[in-house]
């Protein structure tokens, strides 16, 4: 059975980073990954604890093992990840409504993934439920920028109610911002 949560131990966390590492730019072939989507940034478990220390993070489990992680990044994590500057200081230039971005209460989405034998099965669409349940009430909306190569990744976030308010290309890749707005 499928259980959605938030991360309690530094197993879980650990857990996670094991399912990252199967499905990091690279590890696939590049038929799979254009097909499947790819993850971009490889977190260490400082990282994570310095990130759940601000607000943990959601998971699905089937029999206690993580088959799906959606990760909360705070925007006081733009400094723990240091790759991620950028993208924090683009965010801080698009304006939503007519206000800038920064002028809203919101998280990135740092991270989702969902192990390949449990694609298609909710799974994805269950993390984010489980996000807007958990955190509708402290944010007006959460934010996050795919690459445009993610088509899978793309399609899935515009399935669950994400609308692209911005596009832009940096020297690592072209990259679609998007946003779920809960208001």
């Amino acid at each position: 059975m499928l259980l959605s949560t938030i991360i309690s131990r530094v197993e879980e966390l650990k857990e996670l980073l094991s399912l990252q590492q199967k499905y990091l730019r690279g590890a696939t072939s590049d038929p799979e990954e254009a097909e499947q989507g790819f993850l971009t940034v490889s977190h260490t478990l400082n990282m994570l604890e310095q990130m759940h220390s601000l607000q943990p993070s959601v998971i699905v489990k089937y029999n206690d093992t993580i088959v799906g992680y959606a990760l909360v990044m705070k925007r006081e994590c733009r400094e723990i990840i240091p790759i991620l500057v950028p993208m924090f200081e683009h965010l801080d230039k698009i304006f939503y409504r007519h206000k800038p971005l920064k002028n809203y209460s919101y998280y990135v989405m740092g991270q989702v993934c969902v192990d390949k034998p449990f694609r298609s099965q909710g799974v994805f669409d269950t993390l984010y439920q489980k996000h807007k349940e958990l955190f509708k009430e402290e944010f007006d909306f959460v934010v996050t920028e795919i690459s445009t190569r993610n088509h899978r990744s793309l399609n899935a976030h515009k399935r669950v109610g994400f609308k692209t308010i911005d596009v832009f290309k940096d020297a690592t890749d072209e990259w679609e911002i998007v946003l779920w707005d809960w208001s």
